[in-house]
């Protein structure tokens, strides 16, 4: 869901520069092959592919991946609805990020970018031969109207992320500058490369017959784009295919060189992740990452397995791991206090459920920057230090004084020392047990807690944890609802608590305001699940995007993380170091995993002499 799975949107990792993203020695803007946030690109001016990449690989094949749930739309622009997400592979984008550094961004339909020396602006120049797939030229018409189709009416998030571009303007023939109401911002830049271009001239026309289209509107016509893909072939709801454009203009750019392999590109959907399992072991499709630990330990015995006909593998990055938690929803009074958030926590048995439902796989999240430099740990020193001394007189005092950690537990005797933390907690804010009810001293209130999920597999994991509450005299239900409902409740905040991940990027920026900013706490279908508005937060939120240099930035980084985890907006859960995928064995792969993203479909290929063998079934 966009909310909970598109942390993505906000943790693009970015980037501008021959060497660094540093200011010029002049007042002239200085002209780039790509950006880079802080630090040297990892590619000259004449690469020629990226690293991870077979640049021989064949091209041809089909590939299928399972999808969950359902779609309605082939705009996957909208804010309400289910678009199919695979539209995503017609459009380009200004810049390619290359997931093999941390931050670093090269020319795909800009084949050069300019920045003064304050970052006050930025101006891209478009490829000469950039196309639609309708033959008509890429332009800085496209370019400007995108962005402003996008601030006027698409996903609340556009509006934080795109919040500093002043003006867009076309300044030559291939030429777009932006200008930005604020300096030293140096991730603006690398935003706009961000930026997926769509063709005004198809946007304002009208479909077959005669409607005006919509950007914002739901539709199954299938719409045009620039990039390697066109859709295909579609089965409302159940189906949905890209094909490879064979003339595509950007097939032989150094970003493109060895992606892009296959002819077809097909999701499957299905209703839910058991049906959508037992689907893999017939051979409905190719690819199915997996989620539950349990399916990955005890699923994956079947023939095809054993006879190496499908291979299961776990595929590992240098990324931050997600922050994976129960979210609460602060807006509700009841969750207002951090007491009684903390006390959830101490509820929550990790330990227990790693042994007895997880098998093990998995690590107790402590942070919103997991396994990273990012992190906060130990007490607070140097840089860090200077900026939570700042707002020493906002944020709790434990952020000096102690190391964040998880509550532990794992057998009885931990649990009941928990339970007694947990009560002793909720009594300090002003919740006592009566007759074998939690109820509120004051007005009566019993505590109740509804836990909102579309994934019926998180059933297993929340009903031992609800039996945990109601020990406590705490009212707690778990409701599962369809992904469309679902999404329309998270973005009317319309939830108790929900499972929500965080996902980061090593180059945290402009996206931070999205998660925990005082303006998207209000704004319906923000990433600020949690109703965050903490004028401490939103001052390293700051910090974090005028960070000068990398040693800033991970310092802004550390304090913002040690002053969410202290503040208790989430009970954290758990994370695994990599990405289970089984896999038909079908396909080619590259000698190595990008260090920074992991995507099959964008460099794998089909291998006839393997298909050749494979039986299929189960």
């Amino acid at each position: 869901m966009r909310a909970i799975l598109n942390g993505g949107l906000m943790a693009f990792l970015c980037a501008l520069s021959v060497g660094t993203m540093q200011p010029s020695a002049q007042a002239e803007e200085i002209q780039r092959h790509g950006l880079s946030l802080m630090g040297s690109l990892k590619h000259e001016a004449d690469f020629k592919h990226f690293d991870y990449v077979n640049p021989n690989a064949p091209k041809g094949g089909n590939v299928r991946q399972g999808a969950i749930g359902t779609f309605d739309s082939l705009n996957i622009f909208i804010l309400k609805g289910e678009p199919a997400r695979i539209v995503a592979y017609i459009y380009d984008t200004l810049m390619q990020r290359n997931p093999n550094e941390i931050s670093g961004e090269y020319g795909r339909l800009a084949e050069s970018v300019t920045y003064p020396e304050d970052f006050s602006s930025v101006t891209y120049t478009l490829r000469a031969n950039a196309r639609w797939h309708d033959g008509k030229p890429v332009t800085p018409e496209d370019v400007i109207f995108t962005l402003e189709k996008l601030r006027e009416g698409g996903l609340p998030f556009f509006a934080s992320y795109y919040a500093n571009v002043a003006k867009a303007e076309k300044i030559g023939d291939r030429q777009v500058k932006f200008s930005f109401n604020t300096k030293g911002n140096r991730e603006l830049p690398l935003i706009l490369g961000q930026l997926t271009v769509l063709p005004k001239h198809y946007w304002e026309g009208t479909d077959k017959d005669g409607n005006k289209r919509d950007v914002f509107a739901t539709t199954l016509e299938p719409p045009l784009g620039s990039g390697p893909y066109r859709v295909k072939t579609v089965e409302p709801g159940k189906r949905v295919s890209v094909e490879r454009v064979p003339d595509y203009w950007g097939k032989d750019i150094p970003v493109n060189v060895g992606r892009y392999n296959f002819n077809t590109i097909t999701h499957e959907y299905f209703r839910d992740s058991t049906v959508a399992l037992e689907a893999f072991k017939a051979d409905q499709f190719d690819l199915r990452a997996e989620s539950s630990a349990k399916n990955w330990a005890t699923a994956y015995d079947f023939k095809a397995v054993k006879r190496g006909d499908v291979i299961t593998q776990v595929f590992k990055t240098k990324n931050a791991e997600s922050m994976q938690a129960f979210v609460f929803n602060t807006r509700r009074k009841k969750f207002s206090d951090p007491r009684v958030r903390l006390a959830f926590n101490h509820v929550f048995d990790f330990e227990w459920a790693n042994k007895n439902l997880f098998y093990g796989q998995y690590t107790r999240v402590a942070s919103f920057f997991e396994n990273s430099e990012l992190a906060a740990t130990g007490l607070p020193e140097g840089q860090e230090l200077a900026i939570l001394d700042s707002i020493r007189d906002r944020v709790p005092p434990e952020v000096f004084k102690k190391e964040y950690k998880n509550p532990v537990g794992g057998d009885q005797t931990a649990a009941r020392k928990n339970r007694r933390m947990a009560l002793r907690l909720l009594k300090q804010a002003g919740w006592v047990i009566k007759d074998g009810k939690l109820v509120n001293a004051q007005s009566g209130e019993r505590m109740k807690i509804d836990f909102l999920i579309y994934q019926p597999l998180f059933e297993r994991i929340i009903l031992p944890y609800i039996q945990r509450l109601e020990q406590l005299g705490i009212e707690a239900s778990l409701r599962t609802v369809d992904p469309s409902q679902y999404q329309n409740r998270i973005d009317k905040f319309d939830f108790d608590a929900v499972v929500g991940s965080f996902r980061q990027s090593l180059s945290p920026g402009n996206e931070q305001r999205d998660f925990w900013g005082s303006e998207a706490a209000g704004r319906n279908g923000s990433q600020n699940l949690i109703g965050v508005k903490n004028p401490a937060i939103d001052i390293l939120i700051e910090k974090i995007i005028f960070a000068k240099d990398r040693a800033e930035l991970v310092a802004a980084s550390r304090a913002l993380d040690r002053v969410l985890l202290w503040n208790h907006y989430v009970v954290p859960q758990w994370y695994f170091n990599g990405t289970r995928l089984a896999r038909w064995n079908r396909f080619g792969l590259p000698d190595k995993t990008a260090d920074y993203g992991f995507s099959a479909i964008d460099v794998w290929w089909y291998d006839a002499e393997k298909a050749a063998s494979v039986k299929g079934g189960k």
